[in-house]
């Protein structure tokens, strides 16, 4: 126990249990809830977006499917076009079946729209790399959101932090790379956004402070994010058993 009371505890998280930990925050969150009961909420595709559409919907969804751009097998490529499922939208408590970018034109300031992202950087900017050259669905929305003062919510996990998403975006570009390992990117930086990671979401869900003291691992925990908790001992006791029902959440394959 610390000099103030708090008590401390280590834990570690693997690639999945992290993803599910956010996925489980980023539901949580008022605007969200608020969103999916009386306003309109997109949830874009993306890995860990899949896990806040579980927890939304209360269902699986199929993650290697809910995605289009992704980093697997040591490339930058994307998932077959014809096997993607579209982004999961809810208007006035419902699903909605209309194309999403018909859905945004209608947004307001209290709507919400979920990206993840590929990199976020100790400032809590978000990158998010691009491959096609319009700039994907970011590159369709981002605009909107800002002019109209949406919501925009970022899920991303800390094992993708990096030392800045400035330096990336002026690293990187369809056209400014000689050579790339399968598909060339670029990098869209996203500021103003609710950036939920691991330490955000262990606050949301248990009301405990996280400071992130490791990254990666082997034999399964390549990846991993090792985090200190601190707090009452009612909040941290209440994250441990939390973080207890996560462990063992199945890899990604």
């Amino acid at each position: 126990m610390t000099k103030n009371g708090e008590v401390r505890a280590l834990i570690s998280l693997t690639v999945s249990e992290g993803k599910r930990l956010i996925g489980k925050a980023v539901a949580a969150l008022p605007e969200v809830q608020a969103a999916r009961r009386q306003g309109k909420l997109i949830i874009a595709t993306g890995i860990t977006n899949a896990y806040v559409a579980e927890e939304i919907l209360q269902e699986p969804v199929t993650k290697m499917r809910y995605t289009a751009g992704i980093v697997t097998q040591g490339s930058f490529t994307t998932t077959p076009s014809e096997t993607r499922l579209s982004p999961i939208c809810f208007e006035n408590g419902e699903r909605s079946s209309r194309p999403w970018p018909d859905i945004l034109q209608e947004f307001t300031g209290e709507d919400v729209f979920i990206k993840g992202a590929n990199a976020v950087d100790p400032s809590g900017v978000a990158g998010i790399l691009v491959g096609a050259p319009n700039g994907g669905t970011i590159g369709t929305a981002l605009g909107t959101l800002y002019a109209r003062g949406s919501h925009l919510i970022v899920p991303v996990s800390r094992e993708k932090l990096i030392p800045s998403v400035e330096e990336a975006v002026r690293q990187l570009g369809i056209h400014a790379l000689s050579h790339s390992w399968d598909m060339a990117c670029g990098m869209v930086p996203v500021v103003g956004a609710t950036v939920i990671t691991e330490v955000e979401a262990l606050d949301i869900l248990c009301g405990v402070k996280a400071v992130q003291v490791s990254a990666g691992g082997v034999g399964g925990s390549e990846g991993s994010v090792g985090l200190v908790i601190s707090g009452p001992e009612p909040q941290v006791t209440a994250a441990m058993e939390l973080i207890r029902s996560i462990k063992g959440e199945p890899p990604i394959a």
